[in-house]
């Protein structure tokens, strides 16, 4: 049987195996291209977070999980695409839930090997994102971390909800719903209502 926690970080990996595998397929990448990026999506994150606190191998080599769901996840792709009646808009939805599901791992990940909260919450940040930025690299696209969207930002104020939840020793699964809740909310709202991170001018006030 799987743990509560474990079922989150599968259904994290299932969700941005779908993000990855569907941008292959808005850029017409053949099954072979949706495969590397549905992976790199999927993993990406992660492996970058298991070299940085020193696991060797990472995670998703000890484990073929990861693999039947990136799979798994490419198959919904494929079969399930035309009822995505927005492309993007499925692509957005499937990477936020990626998003506030490997913040969570991230901060666990970190608090098993004894760093401080602020490691943490950056620990967990990268797991999230950076899985993202290698897809939207290998997609020829600029990273939305890059961007001024809302992104990054939603994982470390979900982090450091976690944190405050934490210390009042909140229910372990009551924080984790929480904390991808308001992720999730803030990653909806931010994009809904256009909220940005200020952006840099040159100076005749241009970006």
């Amino acid at each position: 049987m799987f743990s509560f926690f474990e079922i989150l970080d599968l259904l994290g990996t299932l969700a941005f195996a779908i993000s990855g595998a569907l941008a292959g397929r808005e850029r017409k990448l053949d099954l072979f291209g949706m495969v590397i990026l549905a992976f790199a999506t999927a993993i990406g994150g992660g492996t970058i977070r298991d070299v940085m606190i020193g696991i060797s191998p990472v995670t998703w080599l000890t484990n073929l999980n990861y693999f039947y769901v990136t799979f798994l996840g490419v198959i919904l792709a494929l079969v399930f695409y035309k009822r995505f009646n927005f492309l993007r808009y499925s692509l957005f939805l499937f990477d936020t839930i990626g998003i506030a599901v490997f913040t969570l791992i991230g901060i666990e990940k970190g608090m098993a090997v004894g760093l401080h909260p602020v490691f943490c919450v950056t620990l967990g940040t990268i797991t999230a994102c950076f899985g993202g930025v290698i897809r939207d690299i290998l997609a020829n696209q600029i990273p939305i971390i890059f961007k001024k969207e809302i992104y990054a930002t939603a994982c470390i104020f979900g982090g450091s909800v976690y944190y405050v939840l934490h210390h009042f020793q909140v229910n372990k699964e009551v924080m984790y719903i929480t904390t991808a809740g308001i992720i999730i909310v803030i990653r909806l709202f931010a994009v809904r209502y256009k909220w940005s991170l200020p952006f840099a001018h040159d100076g005749e006030g241009k970006e």
